[in-house]
């Protein structure tokens, strides 16, 4: 790490000398560190002065969190407008190896409701937003989810793959999943996907509150006003069906 980050605007490329000397480590040890990192697409050696620069893969990377931001940024207004029409706390969410991580959340400004907060990580089996991703994200991220170790957060969290399996289709079918109390016991959620440019699923946007309040009826019905957020949202993110 403290190699790549010798790299800035002002020095692009940067020789093994240089590098040894900023670091205070042996030119034999940096040499190493950088043909490491350059195996794995994080530096490049250039052809015409021998010298090391930052690789291709972490314009990948780095890629992946602007879109990230992009999506927060894009979003914000829409949830805006979701919390006043629902009374509800909204979400923002993305997926993070098998869990889901809020990006953004806003509040209902009803005494009961549901807490969040911007950075929480949680198991995506289980959250109405991290379902609505998984069940549009193709064979290979539902294999993914199902065969990590999932451990009941309440008393009603589903842990069956083959139920999880049917419940995946079934939110592909209606285009939003619920959360029953099944990540926090007596609390409630409905979630829809975000798509691109491209038609992949990039976040979830999510309803949620208390369950004495949002009834699984009341719940099903803000299904409407959710999917058509989510539609408007893929749609500034370049999404055409």
């Amino acid at each position: 790490m403290r190699v790549l980050k010798c790299f800035s605007e002002v020095e692009t490329e940067i020789g093994i000398s240089s590098l040894a000397k900023r670091l205070s480590l042996a030119k034999s040890t940096v040499h190493r560190l950088a043909v490491t990192l350059t195996s794995e697409g994080l530096l490049e050696q250039s052809p015409e002065t021998g010298k090391y620069r930052l690789g291709i893969n972490l314009f990948v990377m780095g890629a992946l969190v602007r879109r990230r931001l992009d999506v927060s940024n894009m979003a914000q207004p829409f949830l805006n407008v979701l919390r006043e029409r629902t009374g509800e706390t909204i979400h923002l969410a993305v997926m993070t190896e098998t869990n889901i991580m809020y990006l953004y959340n806003l509040e209902s400004r009803q005494a009961i409701r549901m807490k969040s907060y911007i950075g929480t990580i949680k198991p995506a089996f289980c959250t109405c937003e991290g379902r609505a991703i998984v069940a549009f994200g193709g064979n290979e991220m539902i294999n993914r989810v199902l065969s990590t170790p999932m451990s009941p957060r309440t008393p009603a969290t589903q842990t069956d793959p083959s139920k999880l399996t049917k419940m995946f289709a079934d939110i592909r079918m209606h285009g939003y999943a619920i959360d029953d109390e099944e990540s926090e016991q007596g609390m409630r959620g409905i979630g829809a996907p975000l798509r691109d440019i491209t038609g992949q699923v990039v976040a979830a946007i999510g309803i949620g509150g208390p369950s004495q309040r949002l009834t699984l009826k009341k719940l099903r019905g803000l299904a409407p006003v959710l999917l058509s957020t989510a539609d408007a949202i893929s749609t500034q993110l370049g999404y055409r069906p």
